[in-house]
């Protein structure tokens, strides 16, 4: 049981700190979309702002008489509101209200009245990239009148020295709150999931150290989530697998039992055998009529406990693939069972001669060889042989016109040392063949069995991807 460590990580590569860096990460992206429109809404409200302020600037200016204004004054009021020029438009006039002795050459102009979502964003960001100061042109109307459009000649650099200030606020906020988040949602999600995950796991790990220790198993809570129920499904699986476990333990210590009684009984068999082969020497009548009974139960002990030992030395059967035709397959069983039942015994062979297997070849014969000889065995005179290949796998019929199977040995059929009604059987022949047809990824069943016969079906795969691990049948033309 053991192996490399499977060890929860508890370092900086682990669950919890990836799910940190996870939400931090998470955040700050959310956060970068939320930026852009606020920093697009921010360079809009700003420009506003600055519409405003040249409007009231210019209000000022007509309110006063001519020869009260001077350059003085104007250079004060445009300074305040931070432009270099206002123009006023009105429905019957246009006039130039207030402007420097020498305005800039304006590079770009934008209607704030014809801005969309995405252009907003973009004339953003395009203010955050500039390379150079520009000055700008912007016209909205006035916030307080709607009916006058005002126009303004400003500086690009104090507006982006205000957009990058703002900027550096939002960052900072974005990383207070990412950090508040991830290490709340850390907490949560350490307390909630990792923490009782980290439990299972580790319970995992020690119960995989020593299954058999009892005090490893995972106790069961009465959460109702999905972890409550993988903990309460671990338990249940921990102590289904520490029960099976012991009991193959205790059926391997009963194996070996029976492995070195069987062959202390085969010994003393042989010597009883050899005593008996005197025994049909011998004049006494009587003991000649019984010497023929006797050297059989003596054949069918040693029988048994060969086929015992065989049964449990063998193990899993290893596999030699090589594709074969079925045909002359079922050609050598019909002459290896010949004269196997008390009459005459036929065997009808019904294969497609182009039917090619890729599988073992003799583990097959024996499969095939042990249901004929059960057949003949059980009273059947004649056994048909079917063959062919469906869409995913390939399906060989065996029936045969014996009396049928009894009810008593169904459910046991394919179980070691019990499906079998014949005296001195042992019972694993049909074991033994479901264990080759597994291994082939195939499998075998009783389909049918009463007074008119008994009819067993063996199934084998032809994916080449699938099946078992070692073989692949498959169905050959030409």
């Amino acid at each position: 049981m053991k192996g490399p460590s499977t060890r929860p990580d508890r370092s900086w590569f682990g669950l919890s700190a990836r799910l940190l860096l996870l939400t931090i990460f998470f955040v700050m992206l959310s956060e970068v979309f939320i930026y852009a429109p606020s920093i697009g809404r921010f360079r809009v409200t700003y420009l506003q702002e600055r519409i405003a302020a040249a409007h009231l600037a210019s209000l000022a200016i007509e309110d006063m008489p001519a020869r009260a204004t001077n350059d003085r004054l104007r250079n004060q009021l445009l300074d305040h509101a931070g432009v270099h020029g206002i123009v006023l438009k009105r429905e019957s006039s246009k006039a130039l209200v207030l402007s420097h002795n020498m305005p800039p050459t304006v590079d770009k102009s934008f209607d704030l009245t014809k801005g969309t979502f995405f252009g907003f964003i973009g004339d953003a960001f395009e203010t955050l990239l500039a390379k150079k100061d520009r000055a700008l042109r912007i016209m909205a109307p006035s916030p307080k009148d709607s009916s006058v459009i005002v126009e303004i000649v400003i500086d690009e650099r104090p507006m982006r020295n205000a957009m990058v200030a703002y900027s550096l606020n939002i960052l900072g906020l974005s990383i207070a709150i990412s950090l508040m988040t991830a290490v709340l949602v850390y907490l949560s999600l350490q307390w909630l999931f990792v923490r009782p995950m980290r439990q299972i796991t580790s319970s995992m790990v020690r119960f995989r150290e020593d299954p058999a220790d009892g005090t490893r198993l995972v106790t069961p809570d009465r959460r109702t989530d999905e972890l409550g129920v993988a903990r309460r499904e671990l338990a249940g699986m921990q102590r289904g697998l520490r029960a099976a476990l012991m009991q193959n333990a205790r059926l391997a210590a009963l194996g070996t039992a029976v492995t070195k009684i069987n062959h202390d009984l085969r010994n003393i068999l042989a010597s009883a055998q050899l005593v008996s082969d005197h025994l049909e020497t011998t004049e006494d009548p009587k003991i000649r009529r019984i010497a023929p009974t006797l050297m059989g139960a003596i054949d069918r002990a040693s029988d048994l406990c060969s086929k015992t030992l065989r049964f449990v030395q063998e193990g899993s059967a290893a596999f030699e693939v090589r594709a074969f035709p079925l045909a002359p397959l079922l050609d050598e069983i019909s002459d290896a069972a010949s004269g196997l039942g008390d009459g005459p015994s036929i065997i009808e062979s019904r294969v497609d001669d182009r039917l090619e297997l890729h599988a073992d070849r003799d583990q097959l014969f024996r499969v095939l060889l042990n249901l004929v000889r059960n057949a003949f065995e059980a009273g059947a005179s004649r056994v048909a042989i079917r063959g062919q290949a469906e869409r995913d796998r390939i399906v060989i019929e065996v029936a045969d016109n014996g009396p049928g199977l009894p009810d008593a040995i169904r459910s046991n059929l394919f179980q070691a040392f019990s499906g079998t009604t014949r005296v001195g059987g042992t019972g694993l022949g049909l074991s033994i063949a479901r264990d080759l047809m597994r291994g082939h990824g195939g499998d075998i069943e009783l389909r049918h069995t009463g007074p008119d016969g008994t009819v067993f079906m063996l199934y084998l795969p032809t994916d080449p991807t699938g099946g078992g691990e070692h073989q692949i049948p498959r169905l050959v033309h030409g």
